[in-house]
């Protein structure tokens, strides 16, 4: 680690925009992830995000500014479509008695994380190789957590499809997203019904330090997911719902 790869801590930013304050522990662990991240990034285009400040905004603030709100230990986890291990890697961080699974297609990605985790001693992280249609229909992922975070890996309806039929009654579904139009608003509540879903709220914090645009959906499991959800593999994004 050299004095140009030092995360900043921006301390001041985290308590007023969550009203929350990292412990020294966590600098330490986040710092690991962005160590590996740069080593790694020379030989596997892990991610696009490499400077200090980015990573703390996109991979950091990014990650837990919309979760913060809840006390996510002693709880089970899905975070699907993870990629490099966000935002799994910095809740297992910040919640170090949950239960993390941290789902993708791509191995390599996985096989990364597997790694981080390892050399960091998080204990609290599963791993899983699969596509979020498989695992919806597998009754040992099916209704068995209390959160999916789902970070714009599709449009709205599919994160939905993805992401309901995980939950347990009373569980929430995270979407995280950029921008959302008017027309996506009333299709959420649409697709959530449909899935056993409702929507509890949509929230739009900005970026502390670029003033990009994010919202976050929050959708309660109300009832169960009917067992054709979600569809075959490929279907939710070639014909959503």
């Amino acid at each position: 680690m050299t004095e140009n790869n030092l995360l900043p801590t921006y301390e001041d930013l985290w308590k007023s925009t969550t009203n929350w304050i990292p412990s020294a522990e966590n600098l330490q662990l986040w710092q690991g992830i962005y160590d590996e991240i740069l080593a790694i990034n020379q030989h596997l285009n892990l991610t696009r995000i490499t400077t200090p400040e980015e990573f703390w905004e996109k991979n950091l603030w990014d990650s837990l500014a919309p979760v913060l709100e809840y006390d996510f230990n002693h709880k089970k986890i899905i975070d699907i479509g993870t990629g490099g291990g966000f935002p799994g890697i910095p809740i297992s961080i910040v919640f170090p008695d949950a239960e993390l699974t941290l789902m993708d297609s791509v191995a390599k990605k996985i096989n990364f994380i597997k790694e981080v985790a390892k050399k960091l001693n998080l204990t609290n992280i599963n791993t899983l190789v699969d596509r979020a249609e498989a695992i919806g229909q597998d009754q040992n992922h099916r209704k068995h957590y209390d959160f999916a975070v789902i970070r714009a890996v599709a449009e709205i309806s599919v994160c939905l499809e993805y992401s309901l039929p995980l939950l347990k009654i009373g569980g929430i579904a995270i979407l995280y997203r950029g921008n959302i139009t008017e027309e996506e608003k009333l299709k959420i509540e649409e697709v959530s019904h449909k899935l056993g879903g409702k929507l509890m709220k949509i929230t739009n914090q900005n970026t502390p330090l670029q003033n990009h645009i994010r919202h976050c959906i929050y959708i309660e499991k109300v009832k169960l997911t009917a067992k054709k959800y979600p569809r075959e593999i490929g279907k939710p994004t070639k014909s959503p719902l």
